[in-house]
């Protein structure tokens, strides 16, 4: 395959994939978002065994990556009706969080434009925070569609490498198809030598008188 083959851009595709999946990582830690935190993590693995199998034409590798896409594309669109509410979820809910705390998106507070109010701790009241938080305004966007948009686009780049990732093992296949039909891991060869030379040992000898 060439430079400029399928292979080529799936190792480009592959190599999007860590960008914007190292972007969300340092996000999701940020809020504290423990189940795309581990999602995140796996995904980075298998990008990574991904990319190791088509750099090195491991087409096992590839086949591996090609079923986490699919699973990949799942879990976004999960995530997407998460923060639209669809299907009885709530992004209100600390689903995502494990139920261990209440932290939410890191751009409900930090999004585009937001401005966070906070009022100083209360005469009197003895907490751990010097300041308790009240609301956010401004947002020139609000941080579910921030959300989304991030799913989408993992979305859309895990459908490309599904894509190209069956054509690359289609390719691979192709490859080894023809080598082997060509006699490139045919025995037969090397048997026809074995017994030529086998015959030759046993040919009969006439003694002339």
């Amino acid at each position: 395959m060439g430079c400029c083959s399928g292979r080529c851009t799936l190792i480009f595709i592959c190599t999007l994939q860590l960008v914007l999946a190292l972007e969300r990582q340092v996000f999701d830690f940020l809020g504290y978002q423990w189940a795309p935190i581990l999602a995140n993590f796996f995904h980075i693995i298998i990008v990574i065994l991904g990319l190791f199998g088509t750099i090195q034409y491991r087409p096992r590798y590839i086949v591996v990556y090609t079923v986490w896409a699919a699973l990949w594309v799942a879990w976004n669109v999960f995530i997407i009706c998460f923060y639209l509410d669809v299907g009885g979820l709530s992004k209100e809910s600390d689903l995502l969080t494990f139920n261990i705390s209440a932290h939410h998106s890191w751009w409900s507070e930090h999004g585009p434009g937001c401005v966070r109010r906070e009022m100083p701790q209360a005469p009197g009241v003895r907490t751990t925070e010097s300041h308790s938080y009240i609301s956010v305004m401004g947002c020139f966007m609000d941080y579910q569609y921030i959300e989304v948009m991030h799913s989408s686009m993992q979305i859309l780049v895990a459908l490309l490498g599904f894509v190209y990732a069956c054509y690359v093992v289609s390719a691979i296949t192709e490859e080894e198809d023809s080598f082997d039909f060509i006699g490139g891991f045919d025995p037969f060869p090397l048997y026809h030598v074995n017994e030529k030379s086998s015959h030759l040992l046993l040919k009969p000898m006439h003694l002339s008188t």
